[in-house]
């Protein structure tokens, strides 16, 4: 063999197994980017411009430091994130914990599928009604009736569709020097709408329920790789956690691209013409079409329908993988309905409740926005207790999180306590 063929052979087994480990992570930060995600960085951009992009950059590590000791969490215990916090604290707090993430994922349901509504309703001038009833009972019946395999497959593809953010900001043709000097220079939020849209940004982005979707998704991979006894999927291999590391660090990096790119199609267009106060998805998308024209209108709204495809499933499963674990029931993806009763049943009673959101005329952006805010209230407190899970040896089977890990997930728990102190003092 010549080196030539050599070297292009180890490069296609290198793109392979890059292409192969990606799963969890990536889904999982393609989801943090759901319509909640998409209108709080809209009002972000909308409200204060381009000054809040240095945000992505400062939030990729923490998301991925978060995120990757969810999955370590799942991985060397078997459990989910409520399994594992079940061993370290009493079931009222579990329960407490279980019910507020039930609560904000709901919401978010409900918010998710108005935002997506409103997108089909401008493309195809049917009412959103029907497409709130439509969307949400397809995607009920899909999480119902798929298996987790195949769920996971269709949530990888519709990742893509985040790509359509990046586009629409080509498409509007920023000046980049000026992008560049906010992207790596940062201002300190001025005010009490530039620390709200802080907590929101942090609470949207370092969200609860992709904690409990993370560690989830990956006792559900051990299970499809036959692991199906606790004892089975109890610690893990290098070379298993070193690929769930790369696959969460693509995850967490994409996921933070599509959020810079939004606040900064935003900051270009929205705030540069004084339209600042954004209150539907359906008026941020019509606001870009005067003046960013058609194909930007068009992928924005597309890439609404698409996020929240991807989105709804995560956050109406990571609600019932909580409850199921707090309250010792059946569950998981990998399970038939008839075996899995409660588990499903929270993922109906959420969806339907979403559903009725709609109807009850609440406002779906500003409910998507405070929804951020309450995360980020409730995501400091959460992360304490994955803190001290993951520095448990016992819990962990003497595979602990990394010291750097500890201090990166704590310094996040201390910035999202002070935003939070921060927003009602100043």
């Amino acid at each position: 063999m010549t080196k030539q063929r050599k070297s292009r052979v180890e490069k296609q087994n290198y793109l392979r197994r890059f292409f192969s480990v990606l799963g969890p992570g990536l889904i999982t930060g393609a989801a943090d980017d759901d319509p909640s995600g998409v209108a709080t960085y809209s009002i972000a951009g909308a409200q204060l411009g381009t000054s809040m992009l240095w945000s992505a950059f400062i939030t990729w590590p923490l998301m991925g430091c978060v995120q990757f000791m969810c999955a370590r969490i799942g991985m060397v215990t078997g459990r989910g994130l409520a399994g594992a916090l079940r061993k370290k604290f009493p079931r009222w707090v579990l329960v407490i914990f279980s019910l507020a993430l039930l609560a904000a994922n709901t919401i978010n349901v409900g918010s998710d599928l108005a935002g997506m509504s409103d997108a089909a309703d401008m493309l195809t001038g049917i009412n959103s009604h029907w497409f709130v009833v439509l969307f949400g009972i397809g995607i009920a019946y899909a999480t119902i009736q798929f298996r987790y395999h195949q769920i996971a497959m269709i949530l990888k593809w519709l990742a893509l569709f985040l790509f359509a953010y990046v586009i629409t900001a080509f498409v509007v043709g920023p000046d980049w020097r000026a992008v560049v000097h906010d992207t790596f220079i940062p201002s300190w939020p001025k005010g009490h709408g530039a620390w709200q849209n802080l907590v929101a940004i942090l609470g949207t982005t370092i969200s609860p329920y992709l904690f409990f979707w993370q560690a989830s998704e990956e006792v559900e991979e051990e299970k499809a790789m036959g692991r199906r006894m606790l004892r089975q999927r109890e610690g893990a291999t290098g070379r298993e956690i070193n690929n769930r590391k790369l696959d969460v660090g693509v995850g967490t990096f994409f996921s933070n691209v599509v959020m810079y790119f939004i606040i900064l199609t935003c900051a270009l267009t929205l705030h540069a013409h004084g339209m600042q106060n954004i209150e539907t998805s359906k008026q941020a998308a019509e606001a870009l079409k005067p003046l960013a024209g058609s194909l930007a209108y068009t992928l924005y709204t597309v890439g609404l329908i698409g996020v929240g495809l991807l989105a709804i499933p995560t956050l109406s499963g990571s609600g019932a993988y909580a409850l199921a674990e707090t309250f010792h029931w059946r569950g998981g993806l990998d399970l038939p309905f008839k075996s899995a009763h409660y588990f499903y049943g929270v993922v109906i009673l959420s969806t339907l409740l979403g559903i009725g959101m709609d109807f009850a005329g609440i406002n779906p952006v500003r409910a998507l926005f405070w929804t951020a805010i309450i995360n980020g209230l409730l995501a400091p407190f959460l992360l304490v207790g994955i803190l001290l899970a993951a520095c448990d040896r016992k819990l962990m089977q003497n595979q602990p999180s990394s010291m750097l890990s500890r201090v990166v997930v704590g310094l996040t728990a201390v910035a999202m306590f002070a935003a939070a102190i921060a927003m009602f003092v100043i």
